[in-house]
């Protein structure tokens, strides 16, 4: 429930209250900056409430803007102010600073936002009109310009982002706005959406698991209309402004699990074929996490970077100012919206080995390319980075307690973190492929101490932030050559579900951090082992116990993980002091 008071004069013809009211307002009027406040105190605590300047000239958008937004505790707009619970004492006393100075004249809104002493949300808002007239000429003035701007046609266009990929762009989003506009006139949620997006793709992933043709068939284009409930959930949220916790971490975590999902069900029905390809699903789904581990640690590594620019920074700038070089340089990237058109074309067209195997060659060319341009940016770069980046970055490197205790021996570091990584991860990798039963055990072992020695010292150097992708593809990459050399049917899918559990916990660290709460509770990460404790693990396993035993250990292991993380990820992202991020979409 919210109230809106609306101070000053009434203004005759003004529909300043019906549209406050179609905004879910309850209206109050009032004379003065004294009632104003009296008003304001009789106002339940737990209700957002606005302030509004009786000779308000704008659209109902711009006032949807300014007064509905879920996210910030202050929000205002020429001639109108808001507060969620959060902001009420703030408004509250500088509302009473107001009435102390001006007594029983009229509550200049503005000037109310201006003695406010809190952060405030200021919305764009484009084309749309928002001012208080000083007098009947301009008040005619303002709603000729009210009449001249097309209110909804801008609400619409602004549901969409304004940075997206081009098969979204020009193949989506046309008409998926609409569809949101449609769910929203009846009374439709975002998570609702969402959700409907996830049942969708989990549906798809079914028809791909039958094997058939017309399996692959009706699996690609219900990929698709997933994909358009995708977008359409986020438009949703942008149309009505109903953003939530809960929302923006369903539609982050959703997306990963529906393409994950959608591996394994081309999987299942490359296999009903007589098709082994479970190592091509999950090399994909390893190498789309590792893609995406990529751009989270840059992104971290460079959040508050002071002198952050560099002359391939400046380059790509220029780049961007030219029209056709923007589409492509999305394009070449793979995000999401091409990535998914072009598994759908293929699982209808083609078989789930060539879909892998394209999806694998483009995925690996796109991360060649955006890696190789964070490395030039982050050597060419002379950029200071801070204690709060180097933090994120050794929570996304998920170190366990093997590795915690080598990182706290009091010795001087051996070397850069990204050497120590590196030598780390050659000796595992060497270990794996000699064919030696018990070397990888002992590989894995180095493995540890390294990952430990690397986190030593804080991630500040200018290539550290590849030491998370490093721990994440040596710890997949493990699981996925082990489970392969099993040769026992079942391996590689029990293998495909540790990975996936595993996946999960490391995107619930990411988004955690991007909500500025940190990484996981440290008692999670000490009882799935952290990642040099899991690679361990699976190699003390594969090498003590037969090769049906291994599938059964992974398994088991998948099924704690997974069950873990779960339940501690839910408890904290339906808590009321989760974080408010909302994902608009990852470059990969």
């Amino acid at each position: 429930m919210s109230t809106a008071i609306v101070t000053g004069q009434p203004v005759p013809g003004s529909s300043l209250e019906s549209d406050l009211r179609a905004l879910g307002f309850e209206v109050l009027t009032a004379s003065d900056a004294t009632d104003t406040g009296n008003l304001l105190a009789a106002v339940p605590a737990d209700r957002r409430v606005a302030v509004v300047d009786a000779r308000f000239v704008g659209h109902p958008h711009a006032l949807r803007l300014g007064l509905t937004d879920p996210r910030f505790p202050l929000a205002a707009i020429p001639g109108a102010v808001t507060a969620r619970p959060a902001g009420r004492q703030a408004l509250s006393r500088a509302l009473t600073r107001e009435a102390a100075a001006g007594g029983s004249t009229d509550l200049a809104v503005d000037g109310l936002v201006t003695a406010l002493d809190a952060d405030v949300h200021r919305p764009e808002l484009g084309s749309l009109v928002a001012v208080v007239p000083a007098d009947p000429q301009a008040r005619n003035e303002a709603r000729q310009a009210v009449a001249a701007v097309d209110d909804e046609a801008v609400r619409l266009k602004s549901a969409v982002k304004s940075r997206d990929g081009f098969f979204t762009t020009f193949f989506i989003s046309p008409y998926s706005r609409y569809l949101a506009r449609w769910c929203a006139r009846r009374g439709l949620t975002p998570n609702q959406v969402t959700t409907a997006s996830l049942l969708t793709a989990l549906i798809a992933a079914g028809c791909a698991a039958t094997g058939t043709r017309i399996g692959f068939v009706a699996a690609g284009v219900l990929l698709i209309c997933s994909f358009v409930l995708d977008c359409t959930d986020g438009q949703l949220a942008r149309y009505s402004l109903q953003y939530s916790t809960l929302g923006a971490w369903l539609d982050a975590t959703f997306d990963r699990a529906k393409e994950y999902a959608y591996y394994a069900g081309l999987a299942l029905g490359a296999a009903r074929g007589g098709d082994d390809v479970w190592a091509l699903a999950l090399g994909a789904m390893i190498l789309q996490t590792c893609r995406h581990v990529v751009d989270f640690s840059f992104n971290e590594a460079n959040h508050d970077a002071t002198a952050n620019t560099s002359p391939t920074a400046a380059l790509s700038d220029r780049l961007d100012s030219v029209g056709w070089t923007v589409w492509v340089r999305r394009m070449i990237v793979l995000p999401i919206g091409e990535r998914w058109a072009l598994i759908a074309v293929l699982t209808a067209a083609t078989t789930p080995r060539i879909t892998f195997y394209v999806l694998l060659v483009g995925c690996a060319l796109a991360a060649t390319y955006t890696t190789a341009g964070r490395v030039l940016r982050s050597l060419t770069r002379k950029a200071k980075r801070t204690d709060r980046a180097a933090q994120a970055l050794a929570d996304l490197a998920d170190n366990g307690p093997l590795a915690g205790l080598v990182s706290r021996t009091r010795r001087a570091p051996l070397g850069s973190p990204l050497l120590l990584a590196l030598c780390g991860v050659a000796v595992l990798t060497a270990s794996l492929l000699s064919g030696v039963t018990w070397a990888p055990v002992a590989g894995a072992f180095v493995y540890a101490v390294a990952s430990g020695r690397a986190l030593a010292a804080p991630l500040k150097g200018a290539l550290d932030w590849l030491v998370p992708p490093l721990f994440r593809a040596a710890e997949y990459g493990t699981v996925l050559v082990l489970a392969g050399k099993a040769g026992v049917n079942g391996a590689l899918p029990a293998a495909f579900g540790l990975v996936a559990a595993v996946a999960y916990h490391h995107y619930d660290t990411v988004y955690r951090i991007r909500g500025a709460a940190g990484a996981p509770p440290a008692w999670l990460v000490r009882a799935i082992g952290g990642q040099e404790g899991r690679t361990l693990l699976v190699t003390v396993v594969a090498a003590a116990l037969t090769a049906t035993q291994f599938k059964v250990a992974l398994t088991v292991l998948a099924v704690l993980v997974a069950g873990l993380v779960l339940v501690e990820s839910i408890r904290f992202w339906v808590s009321a002091g989760a974080p408010a991020v909302h994902d608009e979409g990852e470059p990969a």
